[in-house]
């Protein structure tokens, strides 16, 4: 008899144990693309998951294309991206999910004086027009240009279409710094006086950087969420159209309460503060 109570008390200590356990953790799942989303709450959302789940969440980055197109052909289980798909990226094999709202900005050096600059005076520094910060009541300094080298990228393309979309020339940009991602074309602003960039603001606020005002609008939180400052962007999960169920487990975590609550405390826009904003592409993809 003792023995089998033994027996019964080993089997209930092992039933709790089995029910309280931490998760045995799966596969790795991979993500990458738009540095933007990368830098400014992927990680963060990943680490709540996995806290969750005990999935863990590999990232990399590689610009928002690749999180389009490495999702579509399987070399990743998901993706991020913030520019819309393109017919070029055979878009029908590939869900974009927006999760949160971003927006373009200028950045320059913190030890820069202008607080602030145009639509079109940033259209004349990137098409070479304005070549000396004192036309813009700044130092007697050549202006260094930094710039996204791929017409692709979710940076790129959103500045050509959003910030040049009523002048001609688009895309005419001078010669200047180009980088290939976000990542370093900020930390290059962080590193130059006299450079100039646009990038995405969830990412510039965790830069050493100034964000310039635009037409008089800065591009604080309340004003992105609010559609006040003009150029605003959405941010994607990129997935396949039949997603694997870990996958789809991860974005419902990004949709929910929880992980929508960590991106807005990443400093960035979430859905439900940006209610209220019309998609400035009119849905997932725009004809190029």
């Amino acid at each position: 008899m003792p023995g089998f109570i033994r027996a019964i008390a080993l089997g209930a200590a092992l039933a709790t144990t089995l029910l309280t356990a931490t998760p045995v953790a799966a596969d790795p799942m991979r993500w990458g693309g738009c540095g933007i989303t990368k830098k400014a709450f992927m990680s963060s959302l990943a680490e709540g998951f996995q806290k969750k789940t005990g999935t863990r969440i590999e990232i990399e980055g590689g610009g928002a294309t690749h999180g389009i197109r490495a999702v579509k052909s399987h070399e990743l289980d998901l993706g991020g991206a913030c520019r819309p798909a393109l017919a070029k990226d055979k878009r029908e094999d590939v869900q974009m999910v927006q999760v949160a709202w971003d927006a373009l900005v200028a950045i320059v050096h913190p030890d820069n004086p202008v607080d602030e600059i145009s639509s079109e005076e940033l259209q004349k520094i990137f098409r070479g027009e304005i070549t000396n910060w004192k036309e813009l009541g700044g130092p007697d300094k050549f202006i260094i240009v930094g710039y996204r080298s791929q017409d692709l990228s979710g940076v790129g393309l959103a500045f050509r279409e959003l910030g040049f979309r009523e002048t001609t020339g688009a895309g005419d940009f001078t010669q200047g710094l180009a980088q290939r991602s976000s990542g370093p074309l900020e930390i290059a602003v962080e590193k130059m006086p006299d450079a100039i960039a646009v990038t995405g603001a969830s990412s510039a606020r965790k830069r050493d950087v100034k964000t310039l005002g635009l037409d008089g609008v800065a591009p604080s939180v309340e004003n992105i969420a609010q559609g006040e400052y003009p150029l605003y962007r959405p941010l994607f999960l990129t997935v396949s159209k039949d997603p694997e169920e870990e996958v789809q487990r991860f974005v419902d975590f990004a949709l929910s309460s929880e992980g929508q609550r960590i991106i807005a405390d990443e400093g960035t826009v979430n859905l439900e503060m940006g209610k209220g904003i019309d998609n400035p592409w009119g849905g997932a993809h725009i004809e190029l």
